[in-house]
């Protein structure tokens, strides 16, 4: 896992067409902003994992997501 650190304002490219920017931090949250293609789906983990009928199954390590794993 690659990690990053950035202050607000700043970018991630992954790939050449996605882009995620810190846009706030507050205490322990964190407010992304993701540009990618239409065709990328973007979501919190908690939803990826109940659209694609996951919900009982063990929770995946903290801040590890499956779209991040593919780019790499």
């Amino acid at each position: 896992m690659l990690v990053l650190n950035r202050k607000v304002g700043e970018k991630v490219m992954i790939g050449a067409n996605i882009v995620v920017t810190i846009l706030e931090v507050s205490g322990n949250t964190v407010k992304l902003g993701c540009q990618a293609p239409a065709s990328v789906p973007i979501h919190r983990e908690e939803v990826s994992r109940r659209l694609n009928g996951h919900d009982g199954a063990p929770a995946r390590r903290q801040n590890e997501s499956p779209y991040f794993a593919e780019c790499a």
